[in-house]
């Protein structure tokens, strides 16, 4: 075992046969999505359909990480063990350029910086040699 993988704390995502080609594109550092083929919107989590038209003809592609804060929330109390060295500790949604939604943490800022229309791009934290966690950052004029 790696001395990064012991390290990491927090639960770490469930690995599926729906969501492993996200997984396996955020080890790389990239954000890939599934997107309808006759439509073109991008839709998160992953399922065996879209979810607006029920089409099975979908890829998945590579998104620009880029996005804007819609809600976030800031946590106070300890419901896992492994967040309490970092609280408190935001939570935000963020809807990404190309549409979907994702939850996600807000790093770079300090928690009472945040705001609604603020925009971000992802980066990534590698938990272990197999799971790098997308968050997201600052950019443009809120970029430290």
């Amino acid at each position: 075992m790696s001395e990064t993988s012991t390290l990491y704390r927090k639960p770490l995502p469930v690995v599926d046969v729906w969501s492993r080609p996200f997984w396996n594109a955020c080890r790389e550092h990239r954000l890939l999505m599934q997107r309808d083929k006759a439509t073109g919107e991008f839709w998160f989590p992953p399922s065996p359909v879209a979810p607006r038209t029920l089409s099975k003809e979908w890829e998945w592609a590579e998104l620009s990480g880029l996005g804007t804060v819609t809600s976030w929330v800031v946590f106070h109390q300890k419901y896992y063990a492994g967040f309490a060295d970092e609280l408190p500790y935001n939570v935000a949604m963020v809807q990404l350029d190309e549409g979907p939604f994702i939850f996600t943490n807000l790093v770079g800022i300090a928690n009472d910086e945040i705001r609604i229309g603020q925009r971000v791009r992802v980066t990534f934290r590698d938990a272990n040699e197999q799971v790098s966690i997308p968050v997201f950052e600052p950019v443009g004029e809120d970029a430290r």
